[in-house]
């Protein structure tokens, strides 16, 4: 049923497209333009509706139709997956306190009591005597 309905309203689109391209304009002529005498009438002259303009109207209306058919009946679809089943959750044990700290490389200080290493002097001073 929605399948259908899919197809239809992409003909009815269609066809809704070519119906509208086939029409003239009201007052289609140069003339009209530049005041000539074809047109008497602010939006061309107003004779009985087409055969174009009834199946305007129509195509109009089943377009109508069929959007909030598709729009109403879309977001009560359920959803299809690739994944079979749940996915596991992987959880890592709590640490009591705080998070472990990453090793230290070779020479660093030995944690937040240690000394921060010195910069080394400029070129050109001599170096602090003591160390």
């Amino acid at each position: 049923m929605y399948t259908a309905i899919v197809i239809l309203h992409v003909v009815v689109s269609l066809a809704l497209i070519l119906i509208i391209l086939l029409q003239t304009g009201k007052g289609a002529d140069i003339g009209a333009v530049f005041g000539g005498g074809s047109s008497q009438t602010l939006f061309g002259s107003s004779g009985p509706t087409s055969f174009l303009g009834k199946m305007t109207a129509a195509a109009a209306v089943i377009f109508m139709l069929t959007s909030l058919f598709l729009a109403y009946f879309s977001g009560s679809r359920p959803t299809s997956s690739i994944m079979k089943g749940d996915i596991p959750v992987q959880t890592t044990p709590a640490t009591g306190g705080q998070p472990a700290l990453p090793p230290l490389p070779q020479g660093s200080p030995a944690g937040p009591g240690g000394t921060a290493p010195q910069a080394p002097a400029p070129q050109g001073t001599p170096a602090a005597p003591g160390k």
